[in-house]
């Protein structure tokens, strides 16, 4: 009998109970970068919450290398669970942590050495570059521990155990928001107080997660010895490639904000984006937690061949991303001062610009739910071709361009409009694929 939660049968019910302990924990992990947002920008300064978007960028890459090797292996080894591979799957698994602690390391020694040539190249101006490089410098030891809670957030949905995970992430979340009170208040230690908030999360939910799978050995998923398959481990990196370029594109895209608001608003455009992109991450959470949580549903339905329970999940997700997006919308649009409130004070100018651009960029979530879960379906069925052509051209290209072109002909306008503009470019592209791969796939 097999003991996976992933063997059973679903209905939309129990696909969406499946999937909440990883939309959970995901808010939650994006409220404890909001919550180190709220405490910079009202116990340091403005200026140092525009600095911690300067170095969200380069933190981005390392999130990038952990969402690409997760979700990427992720998808094989419900595949490989689905075909009853149990053995080849904890081999996969056991080369993709020993793979992303050799990473961490590696980028880690890395930031030491171009530190400071990188905050040169992504704009620190003399104003906000002491508050960069003590933020980026802080957190640099601390990269294998975000790589980690990347793997702690997607592989507990594989193991059936999404609530474990959840804890997991809760308790590293729980922790940054009380340190950063502790740090940033009472021991008064600015941003660097902050970094190290962040550092403690990385490290309690990466590590746990890691100290799980290394000595339970009862589930269908643990760490074994790792036996290493080159063709297999570069399919993993093909695959996850549309969750890497995802993150690529928001560290590109985020440097380019950065630039033309300094070009445009200076620093109050900078701080606007950044209020504005920390309360995205709570609203994207949404989307990104259900689409990880049923992923491996989708690769191990994939792997047993049965496509009604996939045609199930799919439909039954297309309705429930639906409905989340129009709430988002609508709680965007009415709730903009409340939340822009939370970060900068009612009274500062900066205020004013960041609700406007705020209520334009929330546009943005007619179309970013169903581009999100498209991508994550073509990755849990393999096909990181697919998923990567839509990830780049709805997170870089479609953006680059609006960027580059709208600014010119609706000013400040055109930098919040290009979000939505390339979200919904998205959307067409990934309709166009779905259908395309319907009968390939028998998924809808």
């Amino acid at each position: 009998m097999n003991d996976n939660a992933l063997a059973q049968q679903f209905n939309s019910r129990s696909l969406i109970k499946y999937a909440i302990p990883t939309i959970i924990m995901m808010i939650f992990n994006s409220t404890a970068g909001i919550i180190d947002g709220i405490f910079v920008a009202n116990f340091v300064n403005e200026n140092a919450l525009a600095a911690t978007n300067l170095v969200m960028p380069i933190i981005l890459v390392m999130i990038a290398l952990g969402m690409m090797l997760a979700t990427g292996s992720n998808a094989q080894i419900a595949k490989l669970l689905g075909e009853g591979k149990d053995k080849e799957a904890r081999e996969t698994f056991s080369v993709t942590y020993l793979v992303g602690i050799i990473f961490g390391v590696t980028v880690s020694i890395l930031l030491y050495i171009f530190a400071n040539p990188l905050l040169n190249m992504i704009g620190a101006n003399e104003v906000l570059y002491p508050y960069a490089r003590d933020y980026l410098l802080t957190i640099t030891p601390f990269m294998t521990c975000a790589m980690l809670q990347m793997f702690t957030q997607c592989f507990f949905v594989t193991a059936g155990k999404p609530q474990i995970g959840f804890m997991m992430c809760a308790l590293g979340t729980v922790t940054n928001i009380v340190l950063d009170y502790v740090l940033i208040v009472y021991l008064d230690m600015g941003i660097v107080g902050a970094a190290l908030a962040t550092c403690t999360s990385f490290a309690i939910s990466g590590i746990s997660g890691l100290i799980y799978f290394l000595f339970y050995r009862k589930g269908s998923l643990y760490l074994c010895k790792p036996k290493w398959n080159t063709k297999q481990f570069l399919h993993c990196l093909h695959n996850g490639m549309s969750e890497f370029i995802t993150m690529m594109a928001a560290s590109i895209t985020t440097i380019l904000f950065n630039i033309i608001l300094m070009q445009i608003a200076g620093e109050s455009g900078v701080a606007a984006i950044t209020v504005i992109m920390y309360v995205q991450m709570i609203q994207s959470a949404v989307y990104t937690g259900y689409s990880i949580g049923v992923a491996p549903l989708i690769s191990y339905k994939f792997g047993e061949k049965s496509y009604e329970q996939l045609k199930l999940i799919n439909k039954a997700s297309f309705i429930a991303i639906g409905i989340a997006s129009l709430l988002t919308i609508t709680l965007s649009i009415v709730f903009a001062k409340l939340a822009v409130g939370v970060f900068i004070s009612p009274s500062s100018d900066t205020f004013i610009l960041t609700v406007k651009g705020f209520r334009i960029y929330s546009l943005a979530y007619v179309s970013m739910g169903f581009n999100i879960f498209v991508c994550a379906m073509f990755t849990a069925l393999s096909n990181g071709k697919v998923s990567a052509i839509i990830s780049a051209l709805r997170t870089l290209v479609f953006i680059i361009i609006a960027l580059i072109t709208l600014p010119f002909i609706f000013g400040l306008n055109g930098v919040w409009i290009a979000v939505p503009i390339a979200e919904a470019l998205g959307l067409i592209v990934a309709f166009i694929y779905f259908k395309k791969n319907k009968d390939l796939y028998n998924y809808y």
